[in-house]
């Protein structure tokens, strides 16, 4: 089976978002002219478990054209684009997903991805090395390595790691610095805005904007809602990230108290019950719920629906709860990740970093599977320092160069005051 999408017919429509997100990936571009010529995927099939948007596509075209059999399924039920999946099962790539899939065809989809035998996995959220390594075990016979796109996998794939589960060596491309420093950053915190606007057009100056988490992607959405006028409220665990966020400017406070003050929640923990019943009974009425972390479990929806005498949905992308006590609360995409279930996901010049780590990191793995252990590993700094040096080519900006008497100094001891 080559494909399964929702309608093919949508492929020309596809095609023409593909097209737009190209021409914002030049390193991605340049990439795939270096693959054409080295066919460094010669004989390899690769299985990659990502968000399905036109970003995507454009890796899974630069993975093809370096020689590879791709094998492609959607990691979130809410985040493929219909159009953008036909586009690609038109051109060769074999495709399993579409938005609004059910939790048996999610998995379906991914068991088909693995039936191709792949030598590499790509994840974006550890579903498909998690099958792997559950149900699926005879796929270890032919996989060489693995990659990991966000943070929620990075922590799944660290603790197999400890508990001696990894059965194969996973690159973490999620933790390399072209990657969560922008990607994380300033991706997450432009789409995660975007959606939760274009899913209640609401103004977010003045209003209260409670943040969960301030990592990579916390602070970015907290720096963001910030700059279109909103007061934010920054909740966190770790004192080092607290601390950080109080001197950012932020007012820091344990859910419990930012739960009456808040008009607008977004959490981006990568964790479980971050906001559960104490903190929904207490909330304000017409509060907004929205979560940008990977797993749709960081807002309790059972405890939601619990203290709810009824639920309808108000638009695509926003359900009202009305709750026991008189108020309402309303939950934007299912508690699922907001800004590709209910917009486009991250602009594609940041996508064009990540993406670039993706495409570099997998021909390193091709060339270079053999010699890793099994663990978690970072990617190669000159992986990295390579992307960020495209970017800034292709963005025009020229940087510095150390003289050889400065780079003496900063490799020398003896030389001081």
């Amino acid at each position: 089976m080559k494909y399964l999408v929702k309608d093919i017919s949508l492929a020309a429509q596809g095609n023409l978002k593909i097209q737009w997100a190209e021409n914002e990936m030049p390193v991605l571009k340049a990439i795939a002219k270096e693959f054409k010529a080295k066919q460094p995927f010669k004989n390899t099939k690769i299985a990659a478990c990502l968000h399905v948007t036109k970003e995507t596509a454009v890796l899974a075209k630069v993975l093809a054209q370096g020689g590879a059999s791709v094998f492609l399924c959607g990691s979130n039920p809410l985040s493929t684009q219909d159009d953008v999946a036909a586009a690609l099962a038109k051109s060769g790539i074999n495709i399993y997903a579409w938005r609004g899939i059910s939790n048996k065809d999610y998995y379906r989809c991914l068991n088909l991805v693995l039936d191709g035998k792949p030598q590499i996995t790509i994840d974006d959220g550890a579903d498909l090395i998690s099958l792997i390594h559950s149900k699926r075990t005879e796929a270890l016979k032919s996989i060489w390595a693995g990659q990991e796109e966000t943070t929620t996998g990075v922590i799944r794939l660290k603790a197999m790691a400890k508990d001696g589960a990894l059965k194969y060596p996973v690159v973490a491309v999620n933790d390399t610095p072209t990657k969560h420093m922008f990607d994380n950053y300033y991706g997450t915190g432009q789409s995660t805005l975007d959606a939760v606007i274009r899913a209640t057009n609401i103004l977010l100056a003045g209003k209260k904007v409670v943040v969960a988490g301030y990592g990579y992607c916390g602070s970015g959405v907290a720096q963001k809602a910030r700059g279109l006028g909103a007061h934010v409220i920054v909740t966190e665990v770790d004192p080092v990230k607290s601390l950080r966020a109080v001197m950012d400017g932020f007012y820091v406070a344990p859910m419990r108290e930012a739960a009456k003050l808040g008009d607008i929640f977004i959490t981006a923990t990568g964790d479980r019950d971050v906001i559960t019943k104490k903190h929904m009974a207490v909330m304000k009425d017409r509060a907004m719920l929205a979560n940008t972390g990977h797993f749709n479990v960081e807002i309790s929806i059972p405890d939601l629906e619990s203290l709810s005498k009824s639920h309808r949905p108000v638009s695509s992308a926003v359900e009202e709860y009305n709750l026991n006590n008189g108020n309402k609360i309303y939950l934007l995409a299912e508690g699922r990740l907001v800004n590709l279930a209910a917009a486009e996901g991250h602009p594609s010049s940041v996508m064009d970093m990540s993406f670039a780590d993706q495409a570099l990191t997998a021909a390193w793995l091709a060339k270079n599977h053999s010699k890793l252990s099994i663990n978690v590993h970072n990617v190669p700094d000159e992986i990295d320092r390579r992307v960020a040096k495209l970017k800034l080519a292709a963005m025009g900006v020229k940087i510095d160069i150390l003289t050889p008497e400065q780079k003496k100094y900063l490799a020398s001891w003896q030389e001081g005051t």
